[in-house]
């Protein structure tokens, strides 16, 4: 990370560690002026990667497979926003079994994504302890849970994913196989073991010492007429913003700037928060009333606009989640084939889900035999980026700017963190600038 920080009257630069536990690479340039942040900027340098362009003439079929590369941590998302955007496009309607087991898929995301954020990246900054190892000494047991949640996550994912990183289960119509009873049954003993811990986790999320931070900004998400958004047809905000997924173009846009490979998201020319914070204010009434009841327990309010409530809402999907998956578990049948075959259709396709760090949409434009002529994926991450560079600005400026460099690095590595940024899904090229 390189921060400028400053006296009242001149400015003085200075050379500080590069960001660390988020994914990908990063560094913050503040500019620091007359006691004022004159710039600020979270540059984001990783290579472009180029996955949309790599997508062009590959079959239809082959998105799931190919998408779930572009993040280690939440292909899953990836993959459903894919299929999800072909069969909106091929007029296939899953059958109730495959939309049942696809949020089952789904939960384990979210679980192993949750757990491993809130244990191994941000517990730690607010316990005061330079990493999870470092935690790990005084609060063994808190970090063993974690990792015990992380793993029963990552074997939902295996159920059908065949492998928790980078599944190869899924395709378009559903499943490639339904997984055996008996793996089912030995599963749902694991995740019925772990909900008591969650619950607890709940709880102690809450009871850490976290700032008080609220900020004005303006949350974006999907909504399902039934369920806790995971995967769903429309996009709402605060604003009273209803959309379907096929008009997210026409209300949010997307722009370069010099100083980063992920493009900056805005609604209405505005920064706008995607992610567990902006589900959760958009979808209290969507919530498993156990998991209401344990939220209402922490006394902390929802809706929050306060960033550092984050870490409590990754905590109450996780409760979310392992509810759910013991319900569908438990009443588990399975099907073969686990899919439908849908006839390829010549057009465009939007996608949406929720991913864990927020809502990944997808857009394919395809030929009549279902090839890939264009493709376009807006990550969370680069939706999140413009509002990540404001919390930066107000968060570090109510800190005090006259602040020695250690205590600004570490106020900016904490708010950046409290998104859980994967800088590595920047899947947008950007303009090439030569100088010969």
């Amino acid at each position: 990370m390189v921060m400028t920080a400053a006296t009242e009257h001149k400015t003085v630069r200075v050379q500080v560690p590069v960001l660390a536990r988020v994914e990908g690479e990063g560094a913050l340039d503040l500019v620091v002026r007359d006691g004022r942040i004159e710039d600020i900027r979270l540059r984001i340098y990783e290579p472009p990667r180029l996955f949309e362009q790599m997508l062009v003439g590959r079959d239809h079929r082959e998105i799931p497979d190919l998408v779930a590369r572009i993040c280690g941590i939440c292909p899953v998302a990836y993959q459903m926003s894919g299929v999800h955007a072909v069969e909106r496009l091929f007029g296939c309607d899953p059958r109730p079994w495959v939309r049942r087991m696809r949020r089952l898929f789904y939960c384990g995301e979210w679980i192993q994504s949750h757990a491993l954020h809130i244990h191994l990246l941000a517990a730690p900054d607010f316990l005061g302890f330079e990493s999870a190892p470092a935690m790990a000494a005084r609060y063994g047991d808190e970090v063993r849970r974690g990792l015990r949640l992380q793993g029963v996550g990552n074997r939902i994912i295996r159920l059908f994913g065949a492998r928790s990183v980078h599944p190869v289960g899924a395709r378009v119509g559903g499943f490639w196989k339904a997984p055996d009873r008996r793996e089912v049954a030995a599963l749902a003993e694991e995740v019925d073991q772990v909900i008591r811990e969650a619950e607890a986790l709940l709880g102690w999320t809450a009871s850490l010492p976290l700032p008080e931070n609220p900020q004005p900004f303006t949350c974006v998400a999907l909504r399902h007429p039934d369920e806790y958004p995971m995967i769903a047809d429309h996009i709402v905000s605060e604003g009273g913003l209803n959309i379907a997924v096929d008009e997210f173009e026409q209300y949010f846009t997307e722009s370069q700037v010099a100083h980063s490979t992920a493009l900056h998201g805005r609604h209405k020319g505005l920064p706008y928060l995607v992610g567990p914070l902006a589900r959760l204010n958009l979808n209290l009434d969507r919530l498993h009333p156990q998991v209401r009841d344990a939220l209402g327990r922490t006394g902390i309010r929802f809706p929050s606009h306060d960033m550092y409530h984050s870490i409590v809402a990754r905590a109450a999907e996780i409760l979310q989640s392992l509810l759910e998956a013991s319900e569908i578990l438990a009443d588990y049948v399975p099907q073969d084939p686990a899919y439908l075959s849908p006839a390829p259709r010549a057009g465009i396709g939007c996608g949406a889900s929720e991913a864990p760090r927020g809502l990944l949409w997808h857009r394919y434009t395809l030929d009549l035999r279902g090839q890939i002529e264009a493709a376009r994926i807006v990550p969370p991450t680069s939706q999140n980026q413009a509002r990540i560079e404001e919390d930066l600005r107000l968060s570090l400026t109510s800190l005090g700017l006259d602040k020695d460099e250690d205590t600004l690095r570490h106020a900016g590595e904490m708010v950046i963190r409290n998104y859980d940024p994967c800088i590595s899904c920047a899947t947008h090229f950007l303009r090439l600038n030569l100088t010969r």
